[in-house]
């Protein structure tokens, strides 16, 4: 039996130092939009919070593929 792990994912964001970076300037606020079980939601509620924010270069989503930081060593399945 093949079964298909899970592949959660982070979606967060908040204010940064440089739009063109990841440094956050206060972890204290930091927005945790929240975990999804794979990319595809994940992207979901990125595009819309990014989109809330589009006129504030400041801000910053992205998309933490947790899974990657679990378990490193596991093979990535298409």
């Amino acid at each position: 039996m093949n079964e298909q792990r899970s592949k959660m994912h982070l979606v967060m964001g908040g204010r940064v130092k440089d739009p063109r970076g990841l440094e956050f300037v206060n972890l204290d606020k930091i927005d945790l939009v929240g975990v999804y079980p794979d990319y595809e939601e994940a992207e979901d509620a990125w595009r819309s919070k990014a989109q809330m924010t589009v006129d504030d270069a400041e801000m910053k989503y992205v998309v933490v593929h947790l899974h990657k930081l679990l378990e490193p060593d596991v093979p990535l399945e298409d």
